[in-house]
Formats: structure tokens, C-alpha cells, sequence
């Protein structure tokens, strides 16, 4: 039996080989088992516990909610507007659903077992595709790791970090030290965390991936919360010329305005202008590259299809589930920041809200 077998043959022959296995032990003395080394082997394996709910929805919603969430989705009305905003996700999850009932197929349509993405396709195309696409999904894997790392450094130091920007007074709480290799070390150690958890096992990545997913659902509910109960105020902005050495060295500001008419008028249509981030002019792709960021991960359950109780079971339902709750969750976002955050005096430094 090779990797080239069909699936079907495969659970066929795979069934029969395990009746013909199980037959000798049936025919032994019941004295000779209890000292046999499979008798004594046999309880010491852990059941595969991971249920739909843990194994799969969770570490989906987690991969699919990356930093496009939190630090982006502004980014990407403001830039392209709420019209253009809405069909960049939809051609974003036509792409992901097309991949997402290929892997439904593939996983109810024969024997799964662990080997996640790589198993999967080796199976249905044979071990070269499966060697081939494994790879370049092994560091898709690392970049799109790399990228939440930084993403979470973001976050802690705009809210913990020192600002960078000289012209900006920092608060009681920004205390962190701010810069590139401050940054970077403390993605690295963010980095070995993450590694350390792997190393432990699956059993230990289930539990902190749930602890973290109960914080990002609680952090999602505070944002929608937020657009209802903040008060219309001005947010300032770091001068432009700190970050690309063009432009008036002083900040700028950005209006969040609640809920009115004008502001969402003002947010229907596209605004490309350059990121007062990075010196560069945004356009549909850049944008769109941006936002895909956060429709990726939709393999996170699939990969880890060794631990699951029901791989065929659980991978379609978990992974179709999670990709509906992401939809529904980047497109009232997007609905709410068009509604809420005015992007007229931010237009000449990004259109960023």
C-alpha cells in the first residue's frame, strides 16, 4: 500500500488488514495476553480528544483573526472605502471557499489520519504534490507566524511603548521601551513562547488556545460595545515625517464622530492616498494584500488532524463555521468604522481611521 492509492482502496484494504491482524490475537490462550508486549502497549496510548468545538473552530477563528482585525480593518475602509471594502472580502472568501470544500472533499471522502494538509493531498494527487504543496505551506506557516508576532508587538507598544515620536508626550502606562531592536526582541521572546507550547504537545496547545480565543472574543465584544458607548472625540496621529522623513513635523489628527449619515456618506467610496506610515501610495492591490492577511488560516484544524476524535467530521463542520463567524464578524467591522470614524482630516496622511 503506497501513497498513491485511491482513499477508498485505501479504507478498503486498510479495514481488511486490520480484521487479519486482530484475528490471531483472538485465537491465543487468554493467559498468553496479558504478558504479550502489545497487551502492556496498548492502554499507555492516548485517545485522540480534540471534538469539533476545541480541535477545529478554535484554532480556525484564531488564525483567521490575525492583526487585520484589530489594526487594519480601519485601514482598509478607510482607504478603499466601505463599497470597495466589502467586495475586496467577498472576492477574499470566494478564494478561501473554494479551498475550504476542496478540503471538505478530500477529508469526507476516505481515510484521514494525522498528517494535516500534507496527508490530505498527497492522498488525492500522490506524494509529489503532497511533498511540493506541504512545503510552501510549511512557510506560509512561518511567515504568517512571523506576522502575528509582529502584529501583537504593535499592539503592546502602541498602547505600552514609549512613543517614538518626540513631539508626543507619554501617559502613566507607556513604559515599555520603543525602537526596532526593542521591537524585535520582543517578538523573539513572544516567538519562544509560542515554540514552547508547541514542543509541550497538542493536549497543552488546546488549553491555551482556548484561553486565548475566550480573550479575543472578549476583546471583540468590548469593540462592538465601543462604537455605541465612546463619545466623539479627536485621536492624534504621529507626524508622518518621523516615519518616512517626508512632510510637516507635527501630528496630525482623525475624528471619531459616532454614528451620522455624513460620516458614513463620506466612507462610501474609495480614498486611495499615501500611508502616512510608510511614504507609499495605497491602490486596490496594496490594500487587498493587506486585508488578505486576515482570511488566511483557514488549514489551522486540518493540520492537526492526528488529534481529533472524528477527522472527517470534524474538519468540514469546524472549518465552514469558523469561516461564516469571521465573514459576518469583518463585515459588520467594516459597517461600524464607516459609520463611526471620519476620515476627512486624516485623508492627506493615509485615510487611516
Amino acid at each position: 500500500m503506497t501513497e498513491r492509492t485511491p482513499l477508498l482502496n485505501y479504507r478498503l484494504s486498510a479495514s481488511v488488514n486490520e480484521s487479519e491482524s486482530r484475528s490471531p490475537l483472538a485465537n491465543q490462550a487468554p493467559e498468553k495476553l496479558p504478558g504479550s508486549p502489545r497487551h502492556r502497549s496498548s492502554p499507555q496510548r492516548q485517545p485522540k480528544k480534540l471534538s469539533v468545538f476545541f480541535g477545529v473552530v478554535v484554532p480556525t477563528l484564531l488564525s483567521m483573526f490575525s492583526v487585520v482585525v484589530f489594526l487594519r480593518v480601519g485601514f482598509v475602509v478607510g482607504q478603499a472605502g466601505l463599497y470597495q471594502g466589502i467586495a475586496m472580502f467577498l472576492v477574499a472568501y470566494f478564494i478561501i471557499s473554494m479551498t475550504v470544500l476542496s478540503v471538505c472533499a478530500i477529508s469526507t471522502n476516505g481515510a484521514l489520519d494525522a498528517g494535516g494538509a500534507y496527508y490530505m493531498i498527497s492522498r488525492a494527487l500522490g506524494p509529489e504534490f503532497g511533498g511540493s504543496i506541504g512545503l510552501m505551506f510549511f512557510l506560509a506557516n512561518v511567515c504568517g507566524s512571523a506576522l502575528f508576532v509582529l502584529g501583537l508587538v504593535e499592539a503592546i507598544l502602541g498602547t505600552f511603548g514609549i512613543p517614538e515620536d518626540p513631539t508626543l508626550a507619554p501617559t502613566a502606562h507607556q513604559i515599555l521601551p520603543s525602537g526596532y531592536w526593542w521591537s524585535l526582541l520582543y517578538g523573539t521572546v513572544i516567538a519562544l513562547l509560542c515554540l514552547l507550547v508547541c514542543l509541550v504537545g497538542a493536549h497543552i496547545y488546546a488549553k491555551a488556545t482556548f484561553i486565548i480565543f475566550l480573550v479575543v472574543i472578549s476583546v471583540l465584544i468590548m469593540i462592538f460595545i465601543s462604537f455605541f458607548v465612546v463619545q466623539p472625540k479627536s485621536i492624534t496621529l504621529p507626524s508622518s515625517s518621523f516615519f518616512n522623513g517626508t512632510g510637516p513635523g507635527f501630528p496630525t489628527t482623525a475624528n471619531y464622530t459616532g454614528f451620522k449619515l455624513e460620516t458614513l456618506l463620506g466612507n462610501l467610496y474609495g480614498g486611495y492616498s499615501v500611508d502616512y506610515t510608510t511614504g507609499n501610495m495605497m491602490t486596490f492591490a496594496t490594500v487587498f494584500a493587506v486585508m488578505f492577511n486576515g482570511c488566511t488560516g483557514i488549514m489551522a484544524g486540518s493540520n492537526i488532524s492526528g488529534d481529533l476524535k472524528n477527522p472527517s467530521y470534524s474538519i468540514p463542520r469546524g472549518t465552514i463555521t469558523a469561516v461564516i463567524f469571521t465573514f459576518i464578524t469583518y463585515i459588520l467591522l467594516s459597517i461600524l468604522a464607516a459609520c463611526t470614524c471620519d476620515r476627512t482630516e486624516a485623508s492627506e496622511r493615509g485615510s487611516q481611521f
